[in-house]
């Protein structure tokens, strides 16, 4: 199964680069992509601004895994464009299902990942995991085919927002486990 892990963003609450903040000794976009490759994610393809993460990245992240560097055509124009972007790839809309993922969730397990395949029904456009309180849009399961319509007619609304409106699931997962990381405050 193939994933789509969004790695363009400015970090600017952060105030540095959030996708090589080290946790326990591993930079968080390393942390993310062992996680999708445990979880049998590959290959995982890396949206990133510019040709200079790719870069810095690779650097971190474990050459034989099987990575597919994109460059977002907007440079920093948001989850939602280069989602789209990227399920509007003939070899994405061929996919069952995608695996979204993002830099700023280092403490993410394979655990989680494989949970979502085992709980999306066959009529969901995506299963969202939450702890209950806030929803993890950016760490869902989605259907290509299905989602890339949903979002096409996208009116600016919150992903969240949105997909609680098309057909989906929730998975409960432990609030450590999906937890953001946007400020040093966070860690």
């Amino acid at each position: 199964m193939r994933s789509l892990l969004l790695a363009g963003g400015k970090s600017r609450r952060m105030g540095e680069d959030k996708a090589l903040i080290e946790i326990d000794g591993k930079a968080m976009i390393t942390r993310v992509v062992e996680a999708l490759v445990k979880a049998g994610r590959e290959p995982i393809r890396i949206a990133v601004a510019t040709p200079e993460k790719i870069v810095d990245y690779a650097a971190v992240i474990n050459s034989d895994y099987n990575i597919e560097w994109i460059l977002d055509s907007v440079q920093h124009a948001g989850p939602v464009d280069t989602i789209i972007e990227n399920l509007n790839d003939p070899f994405c809309l061929e996919q069952d299902t995608i695996q979204l993922a993002t830099v700023d969730v280092p403490w993410i397990t394979p655990d989680v990942f494989s949970s979502l395949e085992n709980s999306i029904s066959r009529n969901d456009e995506v299963i969202i995991p939450t702890d209950g309180d806030f929803l993890q849009p950016l760490l869902s399961l989605i259907r290509p085919k299905l989602l890339l319509n949903s979002l096409n007619n996208w009116n600016g609304k919150p992903l969240h927002k949105m997909f609680l409106e098309i057909p989906h699931s929730l998975l409960m997962v432990d609030s450590n486990l999906i937890k953001n990381v946007n400020t040093s405050e966070d860690i």
